[in-house]
């Protein structure tokens, strides 16, 4: 059973004495390919950096954007330089955050627009993140969309089912963390289990959103398997099958070939 771990931040501290321990692990735990995701210039260098070191990683390069506030010149050229890299599989994580007050929404939406011109620019996907601005994130999307369908991911996905809708109505693809294992996310499990299975990703977001066992622990590729477990179940489907269905779309989707 192979896995793929479309979303975590291998270059954090928490990962700094231990990464290549914790890369053995992932491969030991079926995980054929992890993708690491920068969330400001310096995050997005290392993040090539681990790419070229460890033969299952692959990066994503862009500024998250609670980090566009703190991006100084010249830290958006760094982006564009390190996109093109061919261990770089996709730009961002870019979007919208309403929960922590680290940069005005109009900063965040001008970063936005520009990950997704330089998606399209370079033929390369793009990497969402959403919180607490659902429908500001889609705004932006359907303007985005007039160009043509879009190649993108809601990464971490605990929105609404018709946010599901609209999101798969433009093309994208969603990714489910371990958020979906925690016993009170009886609803997310709902809406996970009536998705097609082409548009679906599990990830970690480690060192973040630990799943079910090791909830409130550093989170680490290797345990993207839980995640992936509880997908099954909501659809009906064996891990065996589902990690075939997760693996070949996120193959696809980045362009990983395994």
């Amino acid at each position: 059973m192979q896995l793929v771990d479309t979303h975590c931040h291998l270059d954090e501290d928490a990962f700094a004495d231990d990464v290549a321990a914790v890369i053995d692990a992932a491969t030991a735990n079926g995980v054929a390919a992890i993708v690491t995701i920068g969330i400001d210039a310096n995050s997005s260098r290392r993040s090539v950096e681990l790419a070229e070191r460890f033969s299952s990683v692959y990066a994503v390069v862009g500024i998250h954007p609670n980090y566009t506030l703190a991006a100084v010149e010249g830290d958006w050229e760094v982006v564009e330089e390190l996109a093109v890299h061919p261990r770089v599989v996709a730009v961002g994580e870019t979007g919208l955050d309403r929960y922590w007050d680290y940069a005005p929404l109009e900063l965040q939406r001008d970063y936005f627009n520009r990950h997704l011109e330089l998606s399209r620019r370079l033929g390369k996907p793009f990497v969402v993140h959403c919180r607490d601005a659902d429908e500001e994130v889609r705004e932006m999307l359907r303007k985005d969309v007039a160009h043509g369908p879009l190649n993108g991911v809601m990464h971490s996905f605990c929105q609404t089912a018709e946010s599901a809708e609209a999101c798969l109505a433009m093309g994208m693809h969603l990714s489910f963390t371990g958020m979906l294992t925690f016993k009170r996310n009886v609803e997310l499990r709902a809406i996970a289990g009536n998705l097609p299975l082409d548009r679906l990703f599990v990830e970690t977001d480690a060192p973040y959103l630990a799943p079910v066992p090791f909830r409130g622990k550093r989170n680490e590729p290797a345990y993207v398997q839980h995640t992936l477990v509880s997908l099954a179940e909501a659809h009906g489907l064996t891990p065996e099958e589902m990690a075939e269905i997760t693996t070949a779309n996120a193959c696809r989707f980045f362009g990983i070939n395994l």
